[in-house]
């Protein structure tokens, strides 16, 4: 059964309403959940939800929380986030830089104690749609396995980039894990097997369970490179936040621990370059219409599939595994 995008946003607005939320907070961390299930990614949508609500009934977030930000220098700043829902906190940030732009150019937010972030393209994009460039990291418990390597050490560690191009702003959102936890989940939850290479079990060989891969590590994508710019992303938040490394981290998987990993975002006010939207527009559009490979399938830039699919479910409506619609209309009951 497929059910209407606005149906599904507001239930979800509602269960973190009835569990503390404010009400201007529950709406946006709900946005974030739909556009993640609109675009395709189902790791970073609604299976999120309950956990969500357990983390708010239990206290370990604060759903009427915006964080404290300080100054730490004229373009620098630092936010404790104090246990605040990660789309309010980081939306919070970018607010506070925006103004300073005009001035300094360039602006960053470092920020610590704050829930999980999401689709980290959603911020992106919001940036670029009103003519900023953004880049905006994130890190997690221990998930990945160094190249070579069979234990967990690394967070997932994804990155975003939003930019200015014309009516669709070019955003790339990647893990520098080959998935993230959040998509073996979704696979656990329809009971679908894994790829091989996408993850090992907790005795260091290649599984198709996502049960089992839950139990072991992630790999690295594009191997030693992937490693080495997830480790450069861990080194770089934890430096600027004060957050904790992956080998400590909690709370963006479990409902009993307090979120103590880290986020970086970077905005850059493009009035400061001498480049111009209309040609990096024209650029991309060059690329889509240069030669392909395969004739079926067009060259694409990062973020056109999630745009398509975005229109096509829309119209369509969100189909939810049937535990997940299960659980969160019990919740909806409780």
């Amino acid at each position: 059964m497929k059910i209407s995008s606005q149906r599904l946003r507001r239930l979800a607005a509602t269960l973190l309403e009835a569990r503390g939320a404010s009400r201007d907070n529950a709406h946006l961390q709900a946005d974030l959940l739909i556009e993640a299930e609109l675009r395709g990614l189902p790791s970073h949508g609604l299976q999120r939800l309950p956990l969500l609500a357990s983390r708010l009934e239990k206290g370990i977030a604060d759903g009427r929380s915006y964080g404290t930000v300080t100054w730490c220098r004229r373009s620098f700043l630092s936010i404790d986030g104090e246990r605040g829902l990660g789309p309010v906190v980081m939306m919070r940030a970018m607010e506070t830089l925006r103004p300073i732009l005009s001035e300094t150019g360039i602006a960053i937010a470092a920020i610590r104690n704050a829930n999980h972030m999401g689709m980290l393209a959603y911020y992106a994009e919001a940036a670029a749609r009103t003519g900023l460039i953004a880049i905006v990291m994130s890190t997690s418990e221990a998930l990945v396995h160094p190249f070579g390597g069979t234990r967990a050490l690394l967070g997932t560690n994804p990155i975003a980039i939003g930019i200015p191009s014309g009516d669709h702003p070019f955003v790339l959102d990647l893990a520098t894990s080959v998935v993230s936890m959040g998509k073996i989940n979704n696979h656990a939850i329809r009971g679908t097997p894994i790829p091989s290479d996408w993850a090992v079990d907790a005795n260091g060989f290649p599984t198709t369970d996502p049960n089992a891969a839950k139990l072991g590590a992630i790999a690295p994508f594009g191997g030693a490179k992937g490693y080495g710019l997830g480790l450069a992303i861990e080194l770089l938040v934890a430096a600027l936040a004060g957050s904790h490394l992956a080998p400590e981290v909690r709370g963006t998987l479990d409902d009993t621990h307090a979120a103590n990993k880290g986020d970086l975002l970077i905005l850059i006010d493009t009035a400061s370059g001498h480049g111009n939207a209309r040609s990096l527009a024209a650029y991309l559009d060059d690329l889509r219409l240069s030669p392909a490979s395969d004739t079926e399938k067009p060259v694409a830039i990062p973020g056109d599939g999630a745009r398509r699919r975005r229109i096509a479910t829309e119209t369509a409506g969100i189909e939810l595994p049937q535990p997940l619609l299960e659980s969160l209309l019990a919740l909806e009951a409780a």
